[in-house]
């Protein structure tokens, strides 16, 4: 796998580590003044002076004698050639020519530090250039492995969400970091789970669309198969068609809604009124409890009744949303029970609350109940209703709550956001 990154930090880290090193000594050593140079050049006159005496007195004999009793460091500094020969290419600090008794004319110079060689870049010691440059790379290939041996594993992990495991997670992998790279890491996970969450949810909603689909689809053809082996009963077997298309047609109409509303497509941008909504769904499930003698109440404050129930969006999905509520509830309530439905405003939001006298939902149960084809209570399912209510009331920037009441029943508790007038 390539590692440009890596290269890119090291190298690049290494150079500018560097050249910062060298600027700093160079413009130091340029601003700040030798305190020894002026004892160097008098140091320079007085041994040129020295050897120069001595090679006019006896040449190169006298010096070598005279030398000897010289410090080693000094004798490495003197250079004595004959004056015909070029300079040194490096040039001396002091220099001037002497000539021997047999008139053979010789140069003098003294050169600083002749005796050291441990020298590197703009007169840095070379000890200097060596820890600048191994500290330097060594610390920019720390850093450099620090940046991109994270990286490379949420590239890794990239790879296997693309290949479908929705199970990988970075967090474990990043150990104590607290900085930028971990919480990407911690998105990564976020972003991970949502994904396999979602793939799950899709999943179970073809095996619960496939099921659903499948018993009204048997009848349809047990009908057509009961209508060709006994043509008396064709009207009722037609009659038996008709009413099992009619709930495959809901149940479609049901499943496209329920997409347009996770896709957030299916708001309107009108006005309607709530509470009329409210009333009209109560007035309809009134009609349908009479079979249970179940006695639907709506409770709405007489100082509030006047008041213009305003809300912006679809009134027709809110109104499918009330309805799938009402309708439960007067379902699992028992025969001669009663349906109440509150309805208040609070500030800026309306809360309506729907309660019943049925058995409630398990507590294991409630996660699933605003899930497509979730169990209920009674073991048979909540089919599409309850999560076309949620999703829409959601679009329209409200939610549903439900909770169980003691010594049973069940609460549904809807907030819809008002329109200020004016």
């Amino acid at each position: 796998m390539k590692r440009r990154l890596f290269w890119k930090i090291l190298f690049g880290f290494w150079v500018t580590f560097i050249l910062i090193s060298q600027g700093i000594w160079l413009a130091f050593s340029l601003a700040r003044p030798d305190p020894e140079v002026s004892y160097m050049r008098s140091f320079a006159h007085m041994s040129v002076a020295a050897a120069s005496s001595a090679i006019r007195t006896g040449g190169l004999p006298a010096f070598e004698t005279e030398s000897r009793i010289w410090p080693q460091d000094w004798r490495a500094r003197v250079q004595i050639r004959p004056a015909a020969t070029p300079l040194n290419p490096r040039a001396p600090a002091y220099s001037e020519t002497a000539n021997a008794p047999d008139g053979t004319a010789y140069r003098v110079s003294y050169y600083p530090q002749m005796s050291s060689h441990n020298h590197g870049f703009f007169g840095i010691p070379l000890e200097v250039v060596l820890s600048v440059v191994i500290g330097g790379l060594g610390f920019s290939a720390i850093l450099a492995w620090y940046l991109t041996n994270p990286i490379r594993r949420m590239q890794m992990g990239f790879g296997r969400l693309a290949r479908g495991d929705f199970a990988t997670r970075l967090g474990p992998s990043m150990g104590r970091r607290r900085d930028e790279i971990a919480e990407l890491a911690h998105d990564f996970d976020k972003m991970a789970a949502q994904l396999e969450e979602l793939v799950a949810a899709r999943d179970r909603l073809l095996a619960d669309v496939s099921h659903e689909l499948r018993t009204p689809l048997a009848r349809l053809n047990l009908a057509i198969g009961l209508a060709r082996q006994d043509p008396a009963k064709l009207s009722i077997s037609l009659d038996r068609i008709s009413g099992e298309a009619a709930k495959l047609d809901e149940m479609v109409g049901e499943l496209l809604t329920l997409a347009k509303l996770e896709s957030g497509h299916a708001k309107s941008e009108d006005y309607f009124n709530f509470a009329e909504i409210v009333k009209a769904v109560v007035q309809d499930a009134r009609y349908e409890a009479q079979g249970k003698r179940v006695e639907v109440q709506l409770d709405i404050e007489s100082a509030e009744e006047n008041f213009e129930w305003i809300a912006l969006g679809s009134g027709k999905l809110i109104s499918r949303a009330i309805e799938n509520i009402v309708r439960n509830a007067v379902r699992y309530s028992p025969e001669g029970g009663k349906v109440s439905a509150v309805l208040r405003r609070d500030g800026a939001r309306y809360n309506l609350k729907v309660t019943d006298e049925g058995p409630g939902i398990p507590e294991e149960a409630m996660a699933a109940l605003f899930m497509p084809f979730g169990v209920s209570a009674d073991g048979f399912g909540f089919g599409l209703g309850l999560a076309i209510a949620q999703r829409a009331v959601a679009v329209h920037g409200g939610s549903i709550a439900a909770r169980n009441l003691k010594p049973k029943g069940l609460e549904m508790a809807v907030t819809l956001p008002a329109v200020e007038p004016g």
